[in-house]
């Protein structure tokens, strides 16, 4: 039986991306293979906030969209039989219908629920809805596929 929560070494020990761009915290309410909500909590220092943008800080929507994309690798790698993600990575392929429906501002917890919709070979399919304290701040659709490492 697999866990129904991932903690940050949980993360880190499926996916090889590394700080500052290992954005989610952890991985809570997992379907297996199906559905979780990711919590990325989004701080004033984080490595965007001077440059994004100076005096009102914004996280910039290409990381809520790689946040999404992180909290899907960590569900279908957490799903998957571990033979087959060894030695893989998870690269995004599309990003479609994308929304950006209000700001996210630091110091906030931001909650990605996303779904997975079909999956075909390698190749999956996701949708997802960001939340900051019950308010709907953007949302998406996406593929991702599994590649081996070189």
């Amino acid at each position: 039986m697999t866990k129904d929560k991932l903690t940050k070494k949980d993360i880190i020990s499926l996916l090889p991306h590394r700080e500052p761009m290992l954005l989610i915290d952890e991985l809570i309410d997992i379907k297996h293979l199906h559905s979780a909500t990711a919590i990325m909590n989004v701080k004033k220092d984080s490595f965007y906030v001077d440059g994004h943008f100076p005096g009102n800080p914004v996280l910039p929507g290409v990381l809520i969209v790689e946040a999404f994309g992180q909290a899907a690798a960590a569900l279908t790698a957490h799903g998957i039989d571990k033979k087959e993600y060894d030695n893989k990575l998870v690269f995004l392929m599309s990003v479609e219908k994308a929304r950006f429906r209000n700001p996210v501002i630091p110091d906030c917890r931001l909650e990605l629920k996303i779904e997975a919709i079909r999956s075909h070979g390698r190749v999956w399919k996701y949708k997802g809805e960001a939340f900051v304290e019950g308010k709907k701040m953007s949302d998406a659709q996406w593929s991702a596929t599994i590649v081996d490492r070189k």
